[in-house]
């Protein structure tokens, strides 16, 4: 079984009833976190996340929508009294700005945290029942995408692409998987935007999909300008006809 619970589908702003990005990514055992937007431990309660489960979280880039829940969390697993060891994944800027928060606010975790910088694609998680490893994406600053893949005979596969502009670059690391969740932050009246602020409107991210020979795409990451969806949707799918809009509290299956 693999399969991703959407927490946040928003970008910058929480609005209409969406937040930052934050998704947990299930398998029969684990539980990952990818990103972790302002509202994610609301979120979290609101869904029935099980937040002690998860042992490894995966950030894609220093944008705050992506990491400013992350703080916040890693203080209430201390409050919780965590004891089993937490892994983080990020670039290596990451672990100087939480050093300095944890140093400013004198606080000591009851767990240890182990923290992974992202310089290079590579495999993060090599576990008896699963994988991930990591890809560049072209946003303004570094990020990286995540790929799920189950090991065994009926193996699925899952990308995080995160925040990035048309790139085909990446198109290899993702091929033939069952489920692609692309950022869409416009529509495609917006792709000069888009283009200027490295983000991607909705028949891009199909693009994509289309190019990769992925099974389904997931839409997400959406500007918060738009409160109806459905727009996103009706373009996506003339490119790539099994797309959807990702859905808070919806658990996609690989």
């Amino acid at each position: 079984m693999l399969g991703v619970t959407i927490l946040g589908n928003n970008s910058a702003l929480a609005m209409h009833d969406r937040h930052q990005t934050a998704q947990i990514v299930t398998t029969d055992e684990h539980l990952f976190l990818v990103d972790c937007g302002e509202s994610v431990q609301s979120q979290m309660h609101r869904y029935k996340v099980k937040r002690s489960r998860i042992d490894h979280i995966f950030i894609s880039h220093l944008h705050g929508d992506h990491y400013f829940g992350l703080p916040g969390l890693l203080n209430t697993y201390s409050l919780n009294n965590r004891k089993f060891p937490l892994n983080l994944y990020a670039t290596p800027e990451l672990k100087d700005l939480i050093e300095l928060q944890t140093k400013i606010s004198s606080t000591q975790h009851s767990y240890e945290l182990i923290f992974h910088p992202i310089t290079e694609s590579r495999t993060l998680v090599d576990l008896p029942t699963v994988e991930v490893s990591c890809f560049p994406v072209s946003h303004r600053i570094p990020c990286w995408g995540f790929a799920f893949k189950t090991k065994g005979k009926n193996s699925k596969s899952y990308a995080f692409c995160a925040d990035t502009k048309y790139d085909e670059s990446f198109l290899d690391k993702i091929h033939g998987y069952d489920l692609v969740y692309h950022e869409s932050t416009y529509l495609d009246d917006q792709e000069a935007k888009a283009a200027e602020r490295h983000h991607c409107t909705s028949s891009q991210a199909a693009q994509i999909a289309k190019r990769a020979n992925a099974k389904k795409l997931l839409l997400g990451h959406f500007s918060s300008k738009y409160d109806d969806l459905s727009l996103f949707e009706t373009e996506a799918k003339k490119v790539f006809p099994n797309t959807e809009v990702s859905k808070e509290g919806v658990t996609y299956l690989a």
